[in-house]
Formats: structure tokens, sequence, C-alpha cells
């Protein structure tokens, strides 16, 4: 991507170098980092889990300087993801704009290991994640490095949309898109709330190509390359692809953020098309999308 001279979102809350852990009902630390490496893996909703943990005991949060000392290329995707997250915030105000709306930013939260958000104690073993509780997405940037480690994804493209698709989540939620699904998950059975939560993930996938499409007009931000980056990444974490690295085989009916096909399909048509009204992942049959 070409972001040079880009400017850097303010609406950034830096806490990398503190720390955070949690002991609850006998889950201490190490054990929430075999949870979360779990939902990673199998396409779980880190938050759910969140809740579910602090929900278990009493919590005890450490926060303080760690001494610990970023390297420059910690620096510099910190820089990268304060640019991502302003090109987020011109295009979502804009588009938004285009329909008499007012865009109301999400604040990103850097992190290192475990953060404290609204639903309790995180870690990052969980992945980058959308907190509704507090409009916040959080990141630990080592995330970045799992990526190219455990998916053999890299480039800054392929970090671009992990921050998109998390800022789609906020536009759901701006939206009451997220608030109205979760209210029907809380309704059905399993099998249907899996189903509920696919298409949520796919419009967020769809809502995070929409922001490469409208940044690229906006800045030429794109490059050669840049969007076939996005949808290697999101081919790696379909649940099929993940079930199958960590089972050996898939059980269809868990799936909760959809199948590697349908993730590049709805990344690749937010990218090609840039409208947001083709984004309804909700009115399709199940086997359509």
């Amino acid at each position: 991507m070409q972001l040079d001279g880009r400017r850097q979102s303010t609406n950034v809350d830096d806490r990398r170098g503190m720390s955070a852990g949690k002991v609850a009902g006998g889950v201490g630390l190490g054990g929430l980092i075999v949870i979360g490496l779990i939902t990673l893996l199998l396409g779980g909703n880190p938050t759910e889990v969140i809740q579910q943990v602090n929900q278990m005991g009493g919590t005890e949060v450490i926060s303080g300087g760690s001494g610990r000392q970023a390297t420059p290329e910690e620096e510099q995707l910190a820089v990268f993801a304060k640019q991502i997250l302003a090109g987020t915030e011109d295009v979502w105000t804009a588009i938004f704009q285009q329909y008499g709306r007012t865009y109301q930013p999400p604040k990103l939260v850097l992190y290192t290991d475990y953060v404290q958000t609204a639903s309790g104690t995180a870690s990052a073993q969980m992945g980058p994640f959308y907190n509704s509780g507090d409009q916040t997405v959080y990141l630990d940037l080592s995330f970045f490095t799992t990526m190219k480690q455990q998916f053999g994804s890299d480039g800054d493209f392929a970090y671009a949309y992990v921050i998109a698709h998390e800022v789609g989540h906020h536009v759901q939620y701006l939206l009451g898109t997220l608030q109205e699904a979760h209210q029907q998950m809380s309704r059905s059975s399993e099998a249907v709330s899996n189903q509920i939560s696919v298409r949520l993930e796919l419009q967020a996938d769809f809502y995070a190509g929409v922001w490469a499409y409208h940044d690229n007009r906006m800045y030429g931000s794109l490059e050669p390359g840049d969007i076939e980056e996005g949808l290697a990444i999101a081919s790696r974490i379909g649940d099929d692809y993940l079930q199958k690295k960590a089972r050996g085989y898939t059980v269809p009916e868990s799936f909760n953020h959809g199948t590697s096909a349908q993730r590049q399909r709805w990344l690749k048509k937010g990218a090609t098309t840039g409208d947001i009204r083709q984004g309804d992942t909700f009115s399709p049959a199940y086997n359509q999308l």
C-alpha cells in the first residue's frame, strides 16, 4: 500500500508496555492463552470467551509499566495501524454523509499481551476484536507476526484488512445491524445462531472491501497485488480452513465466520463495487452466501 504522507488517527489509546493479568475461578493467564488459541483456530467469537472467563470468578488486574521497549518494526506497525484507522475514518465519514448520517469512529487500543475491556480482561492470543460495549477495536501488533508465522500471510494490505474488518463491525453497530443480530442469536438455537454470526462476519468482510475501494479512490493507496494479499489471508481464516488445520476435519454446522470461499467472495465484492447497498448478507438463503 502507498501510505506516504498520510495522516495518523489521534483516536488511539496506546497501552503498550502496560500489563493486565486475569485470574478467575482457577483459570489463570496460561489457561486464558490456551482458550484464546482454540478460539482463534476454530473461528470462535473472542468477546464471548472474554465474558465467559470473566464470569468464572473475581478479577485481578495488574497494570503498570513493564519496562518493555518497542522495536523499530513494532513502531512502524503502530504508525501503519494509525494510518489505516485514519483511512477508515475518512471513508466511513464520507459514506455516512451520503446517506444523511454522522459517522462516529471507534477508538483503537494498542496493547501488549493482555488488556482490560468493557467485557473484562482479554488476551492477545484471541486476535484483534471489536467490543461494542466500549465501541473499541483492540489490537496487539504481534498478531501480524502470528499471521505470517501461522497463516503464511504477510503484506501491508493483509494487515489493513484485519483492521478494516473490525471497523466493519463498528459500522454494523452504528447501523443497528450488530445489535439486532445479537438479539436474534440470543433467541435462536446454536445452529441458527452460528449462521447469523456467519452473516455478520461476511458483511464485515464486505465492509473491509468497501473501505479499500474508497480509500484507493481518495488517496491512490492500493498497489498491484494488494487485493490479492487480502484474499489470501481471507482464504486462511475461513472456518473450513481453520477447522481442518486444527482438527483434521470440518463441522459445517459449527461455522460462525464463513468458509474461505465465502470470505474471499464478500471481501472481493466490497473491493470491486464500493457500494454498501450490495452488502446485504442477511436476505440471501444461507446456502447462497
